[in-house]
């Protein structure tokens, strides 16, 4: 399994990422892919209070990806750590290469 098992396109052209999250972490950023979840792993500093670290995993995503931040929404697991986020407009070929760039620069 790879980066593309945590895609799923849509029938509107958008992709759902499956992401798993590290609220009040020390160094914010894409950290990981986890095989056994298939979810990219996001660390944040924001706590998990009030949708900060929601707000944060988007902000990180749109950074580390270099897309819109208005492009991504979170549309499941706004309470848990497993969340699902939306990106719209998006070709899942793209993203995983830009998720593989990412996780490459942590080797």
């Amino acid at each position: 399994m790879g980066v593309s098992s945590c895609l799923s396109p849509t029938l509107d052209g958008s992709v759902i990422v499956d992401v798993e999250v590290q609220p009040s972490a020390k160094i914010q950023g894409i950290t990981g892919f986890n095989d056994w979840r298939a979810r990219i792993s996001v660390a944040v500093k924001a706590e998990a209070r009030d949708g900060k670290a929601n707000q944060a995993v988007v902000h990180v995503l749109a950074t580390q990806l270099q897309l819109d931040v208005r492009s991504l929404r979170i549309t499941s697991g706004h309470t848990s750590r497993l969340k699902s986020v939306r990106v719209e407009n998006a070709h899942p070929e793209e993203l995983v290469r830009q998720f593989e760039f990412v996780l490459e620069g942590l080797r």
